[in-house]
């Protein structure tokens, strides 16, 4: 599935110029599996997630599944100079999660019920022909703390399975409208 709500970043500051490769990867935030509290389902406009709080959190369920493979997700455009890049809000409205073990579409592989938090990556394009030896200093990591999520398999709140059902362009059958529209 595609990853709710997108990832979007405005840029400023690269060479107009230059090449750059855009991408992001999921790290764990922790090493615990989480539940919602048993008969509780929160009933107000939350993030996405089968958001369920006791005490104002996640109860903890265990330790985490193992890992799964750590995958990276390239914005489609990439390699693009940095003027356009900079020219209108980047979107990853093409990056697609999964629990998938067994994938081999090259989408992300998380765990359902654990904490991830999303990284964004900047890389510049280096053309010299040793360009390995500048590896370290050619890519610059975002980490945005506000975009932590648990990963779900189902909503269960019906407000936000009714806000992504509106903001998919592939679910017109599940939208009332009406027939003129």
């Amino acid at each position: 599935r595609r990853m709710f709500p997108t990832f979007q970043v405005k840029i400023f500051g690269m060479d107009p110029m230059a090449d750059y490769m855009l991408l992001m990867d999921f790290v764990p935030v922790d090493d615990k599996r989480y539940r919602q509290p048993p008969g509780l389902r929160l009933r107000v406009p939350s993030p996405p997630g089968r958001y369920a709080f006791h005490s104002s959190s996640w109860l903890v369920a265990g330790k985490a599944d193992p890992a799964t493979p750590g995958r990276v997700h390239y914005h489609p455009d990439s390699p693009a100079k940095g003027a356009q890049w900079m020219k209108q809000i980047v979107s990853f409205d093409k990056l697609k999660l999964t629990n998938n073990l067994l994938d081999d579409n090259g989408h992300i592989i998380l765990n359902s019920m654990h904490r991830y938090q999303p990284r964004f990556h900047v890389v510049y394009v280096d053309p010299r022909k040793d360009s390995e030896k500048y590896a370290e200093e050619n890519f610059k990591t975002f980490v945005f703390e506000e975009t932590r999520f648990t990963a779900v398999t189902a909503y269960q709140n019906h407000r936000i399975t009714q806000l992504k059902i509106a903001s998919n362009p592939f679910a017109k059958g599940f939208r009332d409208c009406d027939p003129e529209d």
